[in-house]
């Protein structure tokens, strides 16, 4: 099958299902069990042969830590609903119970499948020279080696702690790995149990002197275990076991806080100690050192989950080296726009000369930091506003802010405190922003700001200008790295409009009104999107083409979602890109016969949110209307935020965006999995087609056409849909 096979490939034939999966709660797939299925398929890509060892590797790390986030968040609020005795269903008509009895008959059968696929992994690493041995392994030379690691670069960071009556069971943090021991005094024969919290500020794999060619690793745990007698003389080992735990992590801010950023600060405090949700302990664990963990951590059923194999696979991303590049993605430079280079790298001059969109991390997130980095130090520039929800610790966004306000600009910092797991960090930020001389807004207390905007206004003769940035993902320059992201630059004066009223309503809360390009959650985006699938709907209606392309990281939001079965049972045609979580059934009679749903799941984390509406034209069309945004379909994004999304009214900024982006995302088959009405996914037979086409390579090796300089973007390669 070719590109242009797949992307003019009708919709397959409708399946009829009974009246209760297409009328009631069951039209919906659960969100839940639709998040473990995108895990499934993130752990898939450490099976999948095309990609390079370690990043399988890396794969299988990167799925324990989702699983991680989703207990200590998702699972930890269904099951205090479930403790509470609500059964207040979910969209798909489960109660909180109901659902936490399939998480965990799924998630348990992922975490297994997650320990066969690192057994499988590792065996194939041994064919590449590179070893995770037991201490059983060790040579006499290892031993020696590691008593001096052990003793410079561990031992003074451990705390052994005896339990006994005076010395109760320790508190253990979210994700505490810690060794329990099981000893015998040698002189006596006295027993005493023992915990040993493994700190985290110690790599997990000790590396090794090997011979050329090769490399070795030794577990911290295996290493703790060999040193035993160091930690506790005159003891004896008898029994040991190993275990991790997971708590509650959702956070709970009283709404009449005062001070906002310290009832953050002590809400992170209490974070720490919330109420364990997962307990990992060693299969095999002495009963009863078993029973004093599980009876001081106050868990039990189906909060314990026993592991033959390795606890905590998160740790298996230091096994990802770079001395092993043969094993790695091929490097990837990203491009500095055509039109940034003919400008000498004057993010103002070649803003000026037309609307830019950067297609991140093909084209570098540092453009971004450019322009605000330029902002700071031209004497022409008065005034700076900037959201923040999640930034690195040392982030040169935060630095050109502070630059700037030194330099004696006007620079508002909207800093997001309720950006889960990244608040501590955006606090540290805040105070160093106002420090600095920063005017620093915390926005509303009932919904977090999810919008990426930048403003920069500069004075140009007898007038002011405003620069605009509009994002898709977070002023992150190490995430920028290697998630798929969208940057609109321009300098309409509309969207600067748009962008000051939007920081207007969030500090000062004054609605804007009059908004031109652009709508926002809570006010309009919902309706928006509802009001155009509805046009659609009505183009299809009066014979005319009717289609939408969508993309994002999320659809669950039930309105919507009703809102696009309206619009398939009309005739329009809709083809979405939804990298997670789905909570609609495609291909079903009567329902979403005009649905297709795939997701993309590969070397990089599809986060751009796109729509696209042919407004009576089909798709592509230069009557399109089309939308970047920062919000998925979900209800929190819909009705509980501040978001944002843009028109794009400038004809290169669409080509790019429908004949460039969505058109590659649709014809990808190298990495993708089509959803199917039961809701299991599908992956294409690859052996079965001649150079499966990969829309992340397709990227890399072609620029996208707004960022093109003097050269124009005739040549830039655009993929056209049947319907062009």
């Amino acid at each position: 099958m070719s590109t242009a096979d797949f992307l003019t490939a009708p919709i397959p034939d409708p399946v009829d299902l009974p009246e209760a999966q297409t009328k009631g709660p069951q039209r919906f797939f659960n969100r839940e069990l639709s998040w473990l299925a995108f895990n499934w398929r993130v752990l898939e890509e450490a099976e999948n042969p095309r990609v390079p060892l370690l990043e399988r590797v890396r794969f299988v790390s990167i799925s324990a830590g989702n699983l991680d986030e989703f207990y200590t968040v998702r699972v930890a609020g269904l099951r205090e609903l479930a403790l509470e005795g609500n059964v207040m269903p979910s969209d798909d008509g489960r109660s909180p119970t109901e659902q936490l009895t399939l998480i965990n008959a799924d998630a348990r059968a992922l975490m297994q499948s997650q320990q066969d696929v690192w057994i499988a992994l590792k065996k194939e690493l041994e064919g590449e020279g590179i070893h995770v041995v037991a201490r059983s392994d060790l040579s006499a030379a290892d031993k020696s080696y590691l008593e001096t690691v052990f003793l410079t670069q561990v031992f003074p960071v451990l705390s052994p702690l005896a339990i006994d009556p005076a010395h109760p069971f320790p508190f253990i943090a979210n994700e505490g790995f810690s060794l329990a021991l099981q000893m015998k005094r040698e002189r006596d024969g006295r027993s005493l149990q023992a915990l040993l919290p493994i700190p985290g500020q110690i790599d997990r794999f000790m590396q090794l002197p090997a011979p050329d060619g090769q490399t070795r690793f030794l577990p911290l745990e295996e290493l703790l275990l060999l040193h035993v007698g160091a930690l506790f003389p005159g003891y004896k080992l008898t029994g040991s076991c190993s275990f991790r735990i997971l708590r509650d992590s959702d956070l709970e801010v009283e709404e009449e806080a005062e001070d906002l950023v310290r009832e953050f600060e002590t809400a992170l405090k209490r974070r720490r100690r919330g109420e364990v949700v997962r307990l990992q302990i060693s299969d095999g664990a002495p009963e009863n050192l078993r029973a004093e963990i599980i009876e001081q951590l106050n868990v039990q059923g189906d909060e314990i989950v026993e592991v033959k194999g390795m606890i905590g696979l998160i740790a298996l991303k230091e096994l990802v080296i770079d001395e092993r590049p043969d094993l790695l993605w091929p490097g990837f430079m990203p491009r500095v726009p055509e039109r940034v280079q003919d400008h000498e790298g004057d993010m103002f001059a070649a803003i000026q000369q037309k609307d830019m969109l950067l297609h991140h991390p093909y084209e570098t997130f540092d453009m971004v930091v450019r322009f605000l980095a330029q902002a700071a130090r031209d004497p022409n520039v008065v005034a700076i506003k900037q959201t923040l929800y999640r930034t690195s610790n040392e982030s040169p966004i935060v630095e050109a802010l502070c630059e700037a306000a030194e330099n004696g600009k006007s620079v508002t910092a909207l800093v997001e405190l309720k950006a889960r797991f990244d608040e501590a960090a955006n606090i540290r930020q805040s105070r160093k922003l106002e420090r600095s001389g920063a005017h620093v807004v915390y926005g509303f207390i009932n919904y977090k700001t999810h919008a990426k905007i930048s403003t920069v206004v500069r004075r140009e003769g007898d007038k002011l200008v405003t620069y605009t940035h509009y994002g898709t993902g977070n002023y992150h320059p190490i995430t920028a790295r290697i998630y798929t992201d969208l940057s609109l630059f321009t300098c309409d004066d509309a969207l600067g409009r748009d962008a000051t009223k939007v920081f207007n309503y969030i500090g000062g809360y004054a609605e804007p009104e009059g908004l031109e390009n652009l709508a926002i959650s809570p006010i309009s985006l919902k309706s928006t999107i509802l009001e155009n699938l509805k046009a659609e709907a009505e183009h299809a209606k009066a014979g005319k083409p009717a289609m939408v392309w969508a993309k994002m990281n999320s659809l669950i939001e039930a309105d919507v979602i009703d809102a696009l079965y309206e619009a398939s049972q009309a005739g329009v045609k809709i083809d979405l890109v939804i990298r997670g979580i789905c909570g609609l059934r495609p291909g079903v009679k009567g329902l979403s016969e005009n649905i297709r749903v795939k997701s993309v799941v590969g070397r990089f984390l599809e986060h751009s949110r796109i729509v696209c509406f042919g407004n009576g034209s089909g798709l592509p069309s230069k009557k399109a209307r089309v939308y970047i945004s920062s919000a998925d379909w979900m209800g929190r994004n819909l009705n509980r935020r501040v978001e944002t999304l843009v028109e794009c009214k400038n004809a290169t900024v669409k080509a790019q965006i429908v004949s460039q982006i969505m058109a590659a995302n649709l014809a990808d088959v190298a990495q993708s999995w089509v959803l199917t009405p039961d809701g299991s996914f599908e992956r294409p037979d690859l052996s079965q087609i001649e150079n499966p086409f990969s829309c992340h390579r397709f990227f890399m090796e072609n620029p996208s056409l707004s960022g093109r300089g003097s050269a124009g973007a005739k040549d830039v390669p655009a993929l056209t849909h049947s319907n062009d």
